[in-house]
């Protein structure tokens, strides 16, 4: 992207390494890595990448826990107008088939816990020439003399492909730009104050939209990136007290997790200033009593680069967050007619944030870009000082979120409805005191069929990721219908959560 208006991923890793060349981009494994090694190492993956002889464009795929290669894969496909796959590596081997047909790409890296995946990915899928496992073979890729001058681009080309949305039983992948993503970010480096002198700690993984704007925002920021592999409370902890970590990331039930934690021992966590992500009241109180950071609510999608209203929790109590600079958000009925302050409707969205729209998908983008905005899907109001408030989902597109992922009621009744013993399901959404939310099921057996809850919930989990399979079943003789025929959810709902 070298066009003379446009700023890339690329420009920015270049700028840092002049500016900022000794001060450490990463933490990882008891080791910091600068500026300058950033970028290099990046230049030196590009110009590896180059002798693949992909096309601008072409998809780069990746399944693996955190890692410094992330961000030197951010910076290569940058450089080199390519188009990451980023592949939440907690879904079942056939939801990972499915992206992979879905975007065909050229090149799957996989950390090695999922090499084993990866290269069963790889002998049923022709698309897939080039695998590779990080802190194995990828070193090879890493060339001298490194790439110096980027691929032109356009600023609105594919950068990122996060898969979510199964409103229709399979996951859409969300096409997200360069320009949607700096946007994105430069809104945090200022509503936080991201700077040179600050950390992050990247605990959420780095395939989920607020993995990719908290990292990559950081590094904008010129501060310092701490990556965990994964989850864990005690190293967390201790990187926050060693690291003087300013800023953390959360989705349920990490707060809960850490706050267990804290009570085995004794942790100096003053450095922390921030915390962002969604909880329960009584939690975030719990929370800045024990660390002294301020927690943040918010609201986001995947299709609008991450957040458009965030705020501090307490600022409005049960909002989600004061509206953000970049995006003009409406709440319009049915007929997209605009509405009243303090007035429920679904949640509208338009301007640099919104997404280029789902990967093969026309017909999709066509009705979710209708009459020139991005309808979410969501269920909110405004109020007269500009806070979003939450309210759900709409019935077509109910959306359950345990633990901060998205789960689309209808692909685990897909799953469910499989078992030979299944005659009708209704799956939704009921309050969780780990999870924030929980996945039921009511079931209806065929005539003289038995299945245990146990049995059901092992099934389900063969065949979707296992955060999607039901924590709650519940049999009955028979589901409810309505007068057209259909399954009465809301009956249900009433009756059984």
């Amino acid at each position: 992207m070298s066009s003379l208006y446009e700023l890339s991923f690329f420009d920015i890793y270049e700028k840092n390494a002049r500016l900022n060349k000794d001060s450490c981009a990463i933490h990882w494994n008891k080791e910091d890595i600068s500026y300058s090694d950033l970028f290099l190492h990046t230049c030196r993956l590009a110009k590896g990448l180059s002798g693949l002889n992909l096309a601008p464009g072409a998809r780069i795929a990746v399944l693996s826990f955190n890692h410094p290669f992330f961000f030197h894969l951010f910076g290569a496909a940058s450089a080199l107008n390519l188009c990451l796959v980023l592949i939440n590596r907690r879904l079942s081997p056939d939801e990972m088939a499915h992206i992979i047909e879905d975007t065909t790409p050229s090149v799957l890296f996989s950390d090695q816990d999922m090499a084993g995946q990866a290269k069963t990915l790889a002998s049923t899928h022709a698309c897939l020439a080039h695998c590779f496992t990080i802190d194995k073979n990828v070193s090879s890729l890493y060339q001298s003399p490194p790439l110096t001058t980027p691929v032109e681009g356009l600023p609105d080309d594919p950068f990122m492909i996060i898969h979510t949305a199964a409103v229709q039983g399979k996951p859409r992948g969300a096409v997200l730009s360069q320009k949607n993503i700096i946007l994105s970010n430069l809104q945090l480096v200022h509503t936080f104050g991201l700077n040179k002198t600050k950390t992050y700690l990247n605990i959420l993984p780095l395939f989920h939209i607020m993995g990719v704007n908290l990292g990559l925002g950081m590094l904008m920021a010129g501060g310092k990136n701490v990556i965990l592999e994964r989850f864990n409370p005690q190293q967390t902890l201790d990187l926050i007290q060693e690291q003087k970590v300013t800023l953390l990331g959360s989705f349920p039930p990490i707060v809960t997790t850490l706050l267990d934690t804290l009570e085995q021992g004794n942790f100096d966590l003053s450095s922390l200033e921030i915390t962002a992500g969604l909880e329960m009241p009584d939690m975030v109180k719990k929370w800045e009593a024990a660390t002294g950071a301020t927690f943040w609510t918010m609201y986001g999608q995947t299709e609008t680069s991450g957040l458009i209203s965030f705020s501090e929790y307490f600022k409005r109590p049960g909002s989600a967050g004061e509206l953000s600079l970049l995006a003009t958000v409406q709440i319009a009925d049915d007929a997209d007619t605009f509405l009243p302050m303090d007035t429920m409707g679904e949640i509208l969205v338009k301007g640099p944030l919104v997404f280029q729209g789902y990967w093969n998908s026309p017909e999709v983008n066509e009705t979710t870009f209708r009459n020139g905005w991005h309808h979410t899907g969501d269920l909110g109001m405004i109020d007269s000082d500009g806070f979003l408030f939450f309210k759900g989902r709409k019935p077509e597109r109910e959306l359950i979120k345990p633990g901060g992922e998205n789960v689309f009621p209808v692909e685990v009744e897909n799953a469910i409805l499989q078992h030979e013993a299944v005659e009708n399901v209704c799956v939704f959404g009921v309050p969780d005191p780990k999870f924030g939310e929980g996945i039921k099921a009511v079931i209806a057996l065929h005539p003289g069929k038995a299945l245990t809850k146990e049995d059901l919930i092992a099934f389900t989990g063969s065949l979707i990721a296992g955060y999607k399979k039901p924590r709650y079943v519940e049999f009955i003789d028979r589901l409810p219908r309505t007068g057209d025929g259909s399954i009465d959810r809301a009956q249900i709902k009433e009756t059984y959560s």
